[in-house]
């Protein structure tokens, strides 16, 4: 989640959007993370000396959740945190686990819980690797079934649900924790990603991709109109022919690790960005599966426009001021020229749509009404 790999500022705030915005509604909330030991940095490294036991107490510290909080090391009792006894206490009360793509596995502290959440985050990947694959995504041992992936299910999208009944939301965002930005550092159209995730997969004849695979139909963009594109990309320095290809485009990159690397940074980055070119995983766009990504709706809480790549979302989500869905280059461009229209104009409609699709007020107590928690 956010120590496995850990100094990902993005997927650091992702997870704290469900824990600070259900903490906001009244919840007494404690947030376990579960790490294998192979992850431990540097390599052979015990939980309380690692890189990842330190980022995590970092964050839980800054984010005033301290005395809440336990990074747990699999199949041990060994924590970073609160002690193993005490989350068994904890569990032996709870009502509801939200259980991130199943990672907690402990029988001890889940089994007693009545409500338990599997909570999927990679729509369209997390069922294909358990239906086509056959790898066991954990879904045993959970009593609901909620994912971001608001087409799930629906005629259009041909991801297979794997025979469970899911329920949908959006990805929330405390717009207490993300006001309006002023000022634009960034004259550009920016985002933040990987280059190549994990996990890419073939099914019915179609390679459900990465960003790579995206990204690749659009190398021309930056030479169709004079905004600029910056990227805050992770890629391989062996990726040679599509560093050149990005390069010989005109289009400009910035090591994540240096302007997305904590919560703090990554805000600072998308606040200061102009507005949001948001490139899809391939996967997402061909399942149609309509998931939309928690960054994007940090860009629009902070006023800032989003053009972002189709993955059916358009259906749930209001478009065309503030936020925009393109399927080409014509539709970047078009989304640009609304842009250059009335950029004040898009950008409050942008914090609107924030407020009224995303606010984690909203959107966690229609989950847990779901759920019945």
């Amino acid at each position: 989640m956010i120590a496995a790999d850990p100094w990902q500022g993005g997927a650091t705030w992702a997870v704290l959007q469900y824990v600070l915005g259900l903490s906001r509604l009244g919840h007494q909330v404690y947030f376990v993370e579960p790490i294998q030991e192979k992850a431990l940095r540097p390599s052979g490294s015990t939980l309380a000396a690692s890189e990842n036991a330190d980022y995590f107490n970092r964050i839980v510290s800054e984010f005033g959740l301290r005395d809440r909080s336990a990074l747990l090391l699999t199949n041990a009792a060994e924590t970073s945190g609160l002690p193993y006894e005490k989350l068994r206490q904890v569990a032996g009360r709870a009502a509801v686990l939200i259980n991130i793509s199943g990672m907690l596995t402990d029988e001890t502290l889940t089994s007693s819980i009545p409500i338990r959440v599997y909570l999927d985050l990679d729509p369209a990947f997390n069922q294909l690797w358990s239906a086509a694959d056959g790898i066991d995504m954990r879904f045993g041992n959970h009593t609901h079934f909620v994912t971001i992936g608001l087409d799930i299910g629906e005629a259009d999208c041909p991801i297979p649900t794997c025979g469970l009944p899911w329920l949908k939301t959006v990805q929330p965002i405390v717009l207490d924790r993300w006001p309006v930005a002023t000022t634009i550092a960034h004259d550009a159209l920016t985002t933040i990603g990987n280059w190549r995730g994990y996990g890419s997969i073939e099914y019915g004849g179609v390679l459900y991709g990465q960003k790579a695979h995206s990204l690749r139909q659009f190398f021309s963009l930056p030479t169709l109109t004079t905004e600029k594109f910056l990227l805050a990309l992770a890629i391989h320095k062996n990726e040679t022919n599509d560093l050149r290809a990005l390069a010989s485009n005109g289009w400009q990159l910035v090591d994540p690790a240096r302007v997305a690397k904590t919560p703090s940074t990554y805000q600072q980055f998308i606040q200061g960005s102009k507005a949001e070119f948001g490139i899809a995983k391939s996967g997402y766009v061909l399942s149609r599966c309509g998931w939309f990504s928690d960054r994007s709706v940090c860009y629009l809480a902070s006023g800032r426009p989003v053009i972002a790549q189709e993955t059916g979302f358009s259906r749930h989500l209001p478009t065309g001021e503030g936020l925009f869905a393109f399927r080409s280059s014509d539709g970047v461009l078009a989304g640009i020229e609304e842009l250059r229209k009335d950029y004040p104009k898009q950008a409050r409609q942008a914090r609107r749509i924030a407020e009224q699709y995303f606010d984690s007020d909203k959107v966690l107590a229609r989950l847990l009404e779901k759920v019945g928690g």
